[in-house]
């Protein structure tokens, strides 16, 4: 029979679903964060459990696959001294000559619009370590921002 006539499958044509990516390097979190882990495994477990199309349930399994993995590999940061800058850290500085609040937290937890920025960006990298009155460089330019303020943020604690 001529391949032309051949009936193919519905699947020969999707795209393959891969794994969620897994970021690279430690996964590090707040305690709050751990937490939000927690709660995601546990929502999507009740979505998992009431889901009725297979393809959903699918999706719902792999992302499940994602957060169970992200919440067994999740290194739970104590905070750091106040006036020292770490992840669960709340930071005020100085930058151009405006001053920002942020809080520094875990990759999955981050939300840049409410002030939560990763640990690895690169604002926070250039910050981590550093302590309230020091000078640290940022995008080649030495003494770019000034620290003002650095305390252990409660609500990443809970």
């Amino acid at each position: 029979m001529s391949v032309a006539f051949r009936r193919e499958s519905d699947d020969e044509h999707k795209e393959p679903e891969f794994e969620l990516p897994i970021p690279v390097g430690p996964n590090l979190v707040t305690p709050r964060g751990l937490r939000l882990l927690g709660e995601e495994v546990a929502r999507i477990e009740a979505e998992i459990a009431g889901a009725t199309d297979e393809e959903a349930r699918k999706k719902l399994l792999r992302r499940l696959r994602y957060f169970h993995t992200r919440q067994s590999t999740a290194d739970v940061q104590t905070p750091p001294a106040d006036g020292s800058v770490g992840i669960g850290s709340r930071v005020t500085y100085r930058l151009n000559k405006a001053e920002k609040t942020i809080t520094i937290v875990g990759g999955d937890e981050a939300d840049p619009a409410s002030g939560s920025i990763a640990f690895f960006a690169p604002l926070a990298r250039a910050l981590m370590g550093a302590e309230v009155g020091e000078s640290v460089e940022y995008q080649d330019r030495e003494d770019a921002i000034a620290i003002l303020a650095a305390e252990a943020d409660p609500e990443m604690q809970a």
